[in-house]
């Protein structure tokens, strides 16, 4: 059987290399890429067409969640896990609606890894047991729930990630291939419809939601 091709996004170099290490003790796993943000994963995914690309949510200029909702868009091959140390439900919730078919915490054992891995390789969906109750509740409720970052459009979410990690409108018109005055547009909607009204509280929602780190 042909191998499971892996690509691994993940912000933090070190870790990029210890999941690496140990996706390849797996038989029959292959790592063919690694990203350091969500952009780059989508490059990459283009070119080496993985089976499943393991992604963390918070990285720079595009985040995993971010990511993965634009390879559902666009009907691409690599099935997504995010791999997190995020356990909140807002987060699990985000992922699972953008078509992440897996949800694995970063303080998983080796074993889950590569369940995961496999499991969603063959096409399946994988949560991690501490989160799988989020999406049963959510369920239960009708999926009705949704948070602010529901009120925008995924143009706009990107917009707010690059605005809350400081970019100018210069460097996010060329980061999206817009202009500067589409950027504008963009960022005056997207205040109007959060009911935010300054760049202080546009960080704190993106730190909350985790579209940013702390430390960026």
């Amino acid at each position: 059987m042909a191998p499971i091709r892996v690509l691994v996004a993940d912000d933090h170099a070190l870790f990029r290399a210890g999941v690496r290490k140990l996706l390849q003790s797996f038989e029959g796993v292959e790592v063919v890429g690694e990203a350091g943000d969500g952009q780059e994963a989508l490059e990459l995914s283009g070119a080496q067409r993985p089976d499943v690309l393991l992604m963390d949510i918070g990285m720079p200029r595009l985040n995993g969640v971010e990511a993965a909702a634009r390879l559902t868009r666009e009907g691409s091959r690599p099935r997504v896990i995010i791999l997190s140390m995020h356990t909140g439900e807002e987060h699990v919730l985000r992922a699972i609606r953008a078509g992440a078919a897996g949800y694995l915490l970063k303080d998983a054992k080796p074993p889950e890894l590569e369940a995961a891995v496999r499991a969603v390789a063959r096409g399946e969906i994988y949560l991690s047991p501490a989160i799988s109750r989020y999406v049963v509740e959510d369920v239960r409720r009708g999926g009705g729930d949704s948070g602010p970052l529901d009120r925008l459009t995924p143009r706009q979410r990107e917009v707010l990630q690059l605005v809350a990690e400081g970019r100018s409108t210069k460097e996010i018109a060329r980061a999206l291939k817009l202009s500067p005055k589409t950027v504008e547009n963009h960022r005056a909607q997207m205040m109007q419809r959060l009911g935010i009204h300054d760049l202080a509280g546009l960080i704190r929602l993106a730190l909350r939601e985790g579209l940013i780190e702390q430390n960026q």
